[in-house]
């Protein structure tokens, strides 16, 4: 039986992870920190945090495994170095946190292309957090990386959507690693990777998912 942390909760694919998660018997319990207070379930632990001042000694941040699905883009954090704490430096510092209080596993929603080398700012970001999850030597580590999400979200997001809509038209002629991927089926395998905490690195491409 394991207790998970789940940060992105209120997201696409973070809301997928709560409500399998919640319904999921290997799961004793699911400690969701969230700015805004979740529905309320016998298995939830909502601790009403700022991400900027995460509280260091929580005794909530002893789980068995973390799984992040925290993300944004450019325009909603307004900037480059806005963008970069939230996709970079907050699932890191929950990393660090998590580990220090006796997590083994972490599962991270990351990209498709994600890459330190890559010339697009997105990608080398992503990049640069598997790099730096990495180095943190978690003895389980799942990388799962769509490409583009399919799902209701309560944001608009122009482009992704028009990239969406074209991947799906052009369905049967894509390679399934550029078909659009269900939040559902990302949330999946991040749940399973987070319960199953395999040793080593691992990295969960699109082709797998669709």
């Amino acid at each position: 039986m394991t207790r998970v942390m789940l940060v992105g909760a209120t997201g696409l694919v973070g809301s997928r992870v709560l409500a399998q998660a919640l319904t999921h018997d290997a799961v004793t319990q699911l400690v969701a920190p969230t700015r805004r207070p979740l529905a309320t379930h016998p298995k939830l632990l909502n601790p009403d945090v700022s991400f900027h001042r995460l509280p260091e000694e929580a005794e909530w941040w002893a789980v068995d495994a973390v799984i992040c699905t925290l993300g944004t883009t450019i325009a909603k954090a307004g900037s480059k170095p806005a963008f970069y704490q939230v996709d970079h430096d907050l699932p890191l510092r929950v990393g660090q946190l998590a580990l220090a209080h006796g997590a083994r596993a972490y599962a991270l929603n990351s990209a498709l292309g994600a890459d330190v080398q890559s010339r697009v700012f997105y990608s080398r970001t992503k990049g640069e957090l598997e790099r730096d999850l990495l180095a943190l030597g978690y003895p389980s580590l799942t990388f799962v990386r769509p490409g583009l999400i399919g799902g209701e979200r309560n944001e608009s997001r122009p482009a992704e959507q028009f990239g969406i809509t074209v991947s799906t038209w052009l369905r049967p002629l894509l390679p399934s690693r550029y078909r659009v991927v269900p939040a559902a089926r990302i949330a999946q395998h991040l749940l399973q990777a987070a319960l199953a905490a395999r040793p080593g690195v691992q990295v969960v491409m699109p082709e797998q998912m669709v």
